[in-house]
């Protein structure tokens, strides 16, 4: 019996094809795949921008248009631009979708495989974590200020060397999830418009999606809504990083487990405890509690058990925990695209 789907013509696919799996995973193993070789060109950068540089405008846009009067129009104007931006990002995607179909099934897909790959940051994300333990070797504490401020919203200024080396662990735990498993997972169910529409949401967010006067009830529905569609990817990524622990001397899969179940349901976020709560345990560190964002002190709960005092090494060993998650995850896509074919 077939699976019920017609036969393609041999000069062109139907877009359905490409915003289904197993097509989509295909594309999805691919477009990681380029992204971690490629990243996304600094000449490509300064040419054209980045989705998210067009996305983040039309928030803008939206923001400076919308966002007026007493809080509930405020709100419910938040609610209104939030289904405008997601409609306009999921016509764009679709219609990209649809135009590439048209130039035939290798082809089809490889140019939406390159349009998926600008979507994760597995490649800068590494880049700029890095960083922060190369500067705070060759520069100092103001070195790795700098370096973590390219990352982190906390005051760089408060923190000493132990506290950059734990934003940084941070920040990659936390972008592990919503910066490349969570793309990945829309992209791979639901093909360019997935992953776009995801990557819109979470652009919402992290402009409008602050508890401040002026974004408080019109980031309302931004927020709300990027808490529900990262929460199937932060328990995959802690799952990933608890994975990858079992394949490094240095890195204890029992502690990871240990820090899920016991903190990560703690963290003020509903979805970024669980891959913090995963590299501390992994790392036998102490990640989040106390810290300080525009001079505010924020008293969140501490993420694992083990030891405060981190330092550049630590870095070093929670990038190699994210270099294997990464590789897990593009073995997980690849065998899920072959096995959905072969069924």
């Amino acid at each position: 019996m077939g699976d019920g789907r017609a036969p393609l013509p041999p000069s062109r696919m139907s877009w359905t094809a490409l915003t289904h799996p197993p097509d989509t995973l295909a594309i999805l193993a691919l477009a990681l795949a380029i992204e971690a070789a490629a990243g996304y060109p600094d000449a490509l950068y300064k040419a054209l921008g980045h989705p998210v540089t067009w996305i983040g405008a039309l928030i803008g846009r939206l923001d400076g248009w919308l966002n007026r009067g007493s809080d509930r129009a405020r709100r419910v104007k938040g609610v209104a631009a939030l289904v405008l931006l997601v409609g306009v990002v999921a016509a764009a995607s679709l219609g990209l979708t649809v135009l590439a179909a048209l130039t035939g099934p290798i082809a089809g897909m490889l140019a939406i495989a390159l349009l998926c790959a600008t979507l994760p940051a597995q490649r800068s994300l590494h880049r700029h974590v890095a960083r922060v333990a190369e500067d705070l070797r060759g520069q100092g504490l103001v070195g790795g200020r700098v370096a973590v401020s390219m990352i982190v919203g906390r005051d760089p200024e408060t923190l000493d060397e132990a506290g950059i080396c734990r934003a940084a662990i941070e920040s990659l735990a936390e972008n592990f999830s919503d910066g490349i498993v969570a793309p990945a997972f829309w992209i791979g169910l639901a093909g360019l418009p997935g992953g776009a529409v995801y990557k819109a949401v979470n652009t919402a967010d992290s402009m409008i999606g602050h508890r401040t006067p002026r974004h408080a009830a019109f980031g309302w529905a931004a927020a709300r809504f990027d808490d529900l569609v990262n929460l199937p990817a932060s328990r995959l990524s802690a799952a990933l990083i608890l994975a990858a622990a079992t394949l490094h001397r240095n890195a204890s899969a029992r502690g990871a487990l240990a820090a899920i179940r016991r903190d990560a349901g703690q963290h003020r976020s509903p979805n970024a405890g669980w891959p913090e709560a995963a590299m501390a345990g992994a790392l036998g560190l102490r990640l989040a509690g106390p810290r300080v964002y525009g001079g505010t002190r924020v008293a969140d709960a501490w993420m694992g058990d083990g030891r405060a005092e981190a330092g550049p090494a630590d870095v070093e060993r929670a990038l190699a925990l994210y270099r294997t998650a990464c590789a897990m995850l593009w073995v997980l896509t690849a065998a899920g695209a072959v096995l959905m074919l072969a069924v």
